[in-house]
């Protein structure tokens, strides 16, 4: 029995009993290699930020076609200003991966600052028109962000992410005017 426990034999053995034990653990746990991507619903947080704020606020009409909200927040701003973020899984175009994509909202001034901290670049590429507005185009090469920003007098809206242009431009579309609750 002692050949079996020093040396190269009770290594072996001990290394046999270790790769067995993984292969068993990985022929009996259950994998999925299905995606799954938590869908979590945003219109509490929209209508909680429609109240909170003095302004109009922007919303999706629906999500795109195979879009998965998958994060939404209200939180504080750089000068305490209340911010709405409402995050994204877009769908697979163009391979088997998702990008992402972000719409931000606030009422935050000066609100090329807010702009350009969620845009990760201060430099425009030029505008889009998008359902009749024009969207101030922002591209962050080293991060592949593409942002759209449209400057409204009392709020910023902001569309940003991995996702491409035309995948923002979608999402873009979908924003409309939430009307305030009357109390």
């Amino acid at each position: 029995m002692r050949r079996f426990t020093e040396g190269f034999y009770g290594y072996a053995v001990a290394l046999l009993v270790c790769v067995a034990a993984a292969g068993l653990f990985l022929l009996i746990t259950p994998q999925s290699r299905e995606e799954h991507i938590p869908r979590l619903d945003y219109t509490i947080t929209v209508a909680n930020f429609n109240r909170a704020v003095p302004y109009q606020v922007w919303g999706p009409a629906k999500d795109p076609v195979d879009w998965v909200p998958n994060s939404n927040r209200i939180a504080k701003g750089d000068k305490g200003a209340d911010v709405l973020y409402l995050g994204y899984a877009t769908d697979k175009r163009g391979g088997d991966t998702r990008a992402h994509a972000m719409f931000a909202q606030s009422g935050e001034q000066p609100a090329a600052a807010f702009a350009s901290r969620l845009a990760n670049t201060d430099k425009a590429a030029g505008t889009q028109q998008i359902g009749g507005q024009a969207w101030e185009r922002r591209f962050r090469e080293d991060k592949n962000q593409r942002s759209l920003i449209r400057f409204l007098p009392d709020t910023t809206l902001i569309v940003t992410g991995t996702a491409d242009w035309d995948q923002l431009a979608t999402y873009a579309a979908t924003l409309k005017l939430h009307p305030k609750p009357t109390s």
